[in-house]
């Protein structure tokens, strides 16, 4: 009789093992579950660049009545964005090229990448391959941002400013802007730099002419010196 009460004994605590290791694997699921949407809730929410939708909004429309465009297509847009800081003294003072990097990270939410010597200049003792500055090449969201950002915040804080020239293009479409002072971005403290640093900052489109690229910058805040 004892003998046969065993097995069943045995069953019953296999059966109570099984059901603990599945009460405890639905368990574990769960708090995965929640600890993945905790994450998902704490991840921040992605801010449109309202720049990139006035642009299709308005500037497109505006853009093809000016030149008669007969497809969307052949607007011209930005395609990207690159702001370059030369440091030619970093040569003799290579933390001039970290803070400038650090700068250039913190004005753009975007990694620099340090600019090196295409040649050898023996009067100003440089070597080919030697870190002469940094960049960064801004495209999609983060290049609307930034041209908001430009236009709305930055330039205004300039001193005595009354617009940008319209002599920088290059011919086609592209335009470079030169900043004198990178303490005018909010995102610089004055009292932390090393140095005041210029940059320069090329707009780069599709545009085929100047013409084109004056106008299309100009639909988008950039304000041009009259």
């Amino acid at each position: 009789m004892a003998e046969q009460e065993k097995p069943k004994k045995d069953k019953a605590k296999a059966e109570a093992k099984a059901k603990g290791k599945g009460k405890a694997a639905a368990e574990a699921k769960v708090e995965t579950e929640a600890k993945g949407k905790a994450k998902a809730a704490a991840k921040p929410e992605k801010i449109p660049a309202r720049l990139q939708e006035y642009y299709r909004q308005e500037c497109v429309p505006k853009m093809m009545q000016e030149f008669k465009y007969r497809s969307s297509m052949q607007v011209p847009r930005l395609q990207k964005i690159v702001i370059n800081m030369g440091l030619g003294e970093a040569i003799q003072n290579i933390k001039l090229l970290e803070s400038g990097a650090q700068e250039l990270a913190a004005i753009t939410g975007q990694k620099a990448v340090v600019t090196r010597a295409r040649r050898s200049i023996a009067a100003f003792k440089l070597r080919e391959g030697m870190p002469i500055g940094c960049m960064v090449t801004l495209r999609r969201d983060r290049m609307y941002h930034f041209l908001d950002k430009l236009v709305n915040i930055v330039l205004p804080r300039v001193r005595d400013f009354r617009g940008v020239s319209d002599k920088a293009f290059d011919g086609r479409g592209n335009y470079t802007l030169g900043i004198k002072e990178q303490i005018i971005f909010p995102e610089i403290d004055y009292d932390k730099i090393d140095k005041v640093k210029g940059m320069n900052i090329s707009i780069i489109t599709s545009a085929r002419t100047d013409e084109e690229g004056k106008y299309l910058l100009k639909l988008m805040g950039l304000p041009f010196r009259r």
